[in-house]
């Protein structure tokens, strides 16, 4: 497996995502500021992948305080925590360095240790948690079938494996013959960048489709399903996922297609009660009006760039966690999950 994010000599190391699939760069990152930095320009994206960036960007940051620890650590944590608004899994794994913090903070030497520990332990658990959604995700799966996915929810998108992308490698696992449908994904182009260079990387039999496409593929039945991830995911199972998302899903429903979200119980949010609520990130306009330097609209063109956007609960067939698949009603299945708070 390639690697996408790795703590190694108390600096952080990440393959630039912005420059794939035409360049294979690796960046070293020696400070917080420069992980919440790769965080904001998509160095690293994916919710689950963000929340083990956040997590590193904490123990690096911790690392190298050198004065006031309560002071300096609320500057490192608030830098972190305002990089990506929309994905959950940041604010999650904060939350998880923050008790470590609070439980260690009164010895430094021992805080240095426990607060490295933590950010490993978060990225290995995050390949394990993965390769569980594809277990429980592959039964889904029929055999012989074509599954669309949108935007990356691999490997790149996490520590290893991936969610979306994890149920599809599940099921090839399990000797099931898949091939993939990838939508573009504008204006970042995930889709064509990376799933389709990630699964190519392994040997999946994958076609890029753009994404004003998806609907005529789908007349034309030659899609059987569908497997999403998601970044941040409502108590009532509504669904933050990349823009475009939601519109898939509307197709899918006219065309009686399975529509599945996969994602860690770490990206479900019960503190939200409906879709409503979840903040959307918007990106800057530059985004759409050039693409690697060319300019494709006029510098005054005025225009829409939210980064994500929701996908209703009646819209969702399943969601697909490391826990089990859950179904309507998704709220009762979502309580279910979580003990005191905790999934």
């Amino acid at each position: 497996m390639y690697p996408i994010i790795e703590w190694k000599n108390n600096k952080v190391y990440m393959l630039d995502q912005r420059i794939l699939p035409t360049e294979e760069t690796i960046i070293e990152h020696n400070t917080y500021q420069d992980v919440a930095e790769s965080i904001k320009t998509m160095v690293i994206r994916g919710a689950p992948a963000i929340g083990v960036a956040a997590a590193m960007g904490i123990a690096i940051g911790i690392i190298k305080v050198k004065n006031d620890l309560e002071k300096e650590y609320k500057t490192i944590y608030e830098t972190l925590a305002a990089t990506r608004p929309t994905a959950v899994n940041l604010f999650w794994a904060l939350k998880r360095m923050n008790l470590v913090f609070n439980k260690y903070k009164d010895n430094i030497e021992i805080l240095k240790k426990k607060i490295v520990e933590e950010a490993i332990i978060i990225d290995r658990e995050d390949v394990e948690i993965n390769k569980n959604i594809g277990k429980n995700g592959q039964v889904l799966i029929k055999n012989n079938s074509t599954v669309l996915t949108h935007c990356n929810a691999g490997a790149l998108a996490t520590a290893g494996y991936g969610t979306a992308l994890g149920v599809i490698r599940a099921a090839i696992e399990n000797n099931k013959k898949i091939s993939v449908i990838a939508g573009e994904t504008r204006p970042f182009l995930q889709g064509a960048r990376l799933t389709v260079w990630e699964l190519q990387k392994d040997n999946i039999d994958v076609a890029l489709a753009t994404d004003n496409m998806i609907g005529h593929l789908m007349s034309k039945r030659l899609i059987d399903s569908i497997v999403v991830g998601a970044d941040r995911i409502a108590g009532n199972g509504d669904t933050a996922n990349k823009i475009g998302t939601y519109s898939i899903a509307i197709l899918a429903k006219h065309h009686n297609i399975p529509f599945y979200v996969a994602a860690p119980t770490s990206t479900i949010d019960i503190s939200i009660k409906t879709g409503l609520e979840i903040p959307i990130e918007e990106r800057d306009k530059n985004e759409v009006i050039f693409f690697r330097g060319q300019r494709i609209a006029k510098e005054e063109t005025k225009v829409f760039n939210p980064a994500f956007d929701i996908t209703p609960n009646d819209l969702i067939t399943a969601i697909i966690t490391e826990k089990k698949v859950i179904y309507p009603n998704f709220k009762e299945e979502i309580s279910s999950l979580f003990v005191n708070n905790t999934p």
